[in-house]
Formats: structure tokens, sequence, C-alpha cells
């Protein structure tokens, strides 16, 4: 019996969109994907001018938000993963988030 591997072209990412709730991202292959703001939760407690900070990492195989530390893999999206951040990481980048907003405030 043999194996074949399938070779899998994952095009890159051209563009990016981020909305009060969806992130859309134009793809080389001529594809649009859109997803939910809430699989992501740092891009969904983000402000719009730190989502609209946004550049292409990899070749467009992957986008990083400088603003909130946010990396997202081209390939993930495609195949539905939600962020891989546990919520102990995230409660304490909210709470550093949190601190740091207030600072700014007094």
């Amino acid at each position: 019996m043999t194996i074949s591997a399938v070779e899998l072209d994952i095009p890159s990412a051209e563009g990016v969109t981020v909305t009060e709730d969806s992130l859309t991202v134009d793809l080389s292959d001529g594809r649009t994907i859109s997803v939910p703001l809430a699989w992501f939760p740092r891009l969904m407690h983000s402000t719009q001018e730190e989502r609209n900070n946004w550049r292409l990492i990899g070749r467009g195989h992957g986008i990083h938000w400088e603003d909130i530390d946010e990396d997202i893999n081209i390939e993930g999206l495609i195949a539905g993963k939600l962020s891989g951040e546990s919520q102990t990481s995230f409660k304490k980048w909210l709470s550093q988030r949190a601190s740091r907003l207030s600072n700014r405030c007094t």
C-alpha cells in the first residue's frame, strides 16, 4: 500500500480589513475569507485604531498587529482555527492592558 502526500498551495494574504465584528482577508488566489472577530479576543478587545495597525509577515503567510502583540497565520485562518491563546495568557494580557490604559488617562 502506498501513501501519497497531498501538497497544498496555501495562498498568501494581500489585504486585511477589521471591523467591529469581523476579520476579512483578501487572498492571493482571489478568495476573500471572513471570520468572526470573536475568534481572536485580543482583536475583539482592541480599538479600531489598533485593529487598523497591521502588517503582513512571512511574505503574506501571516498578519501581525504590533499594538496588541497578535499574530494570525493564514493557513490556520483558512482551516478555521480560532485563537490558540490560553485563557490564562489572555487574562494576563487584558489585565496589563487595563493597567496601561488607566495610566494613560491619569
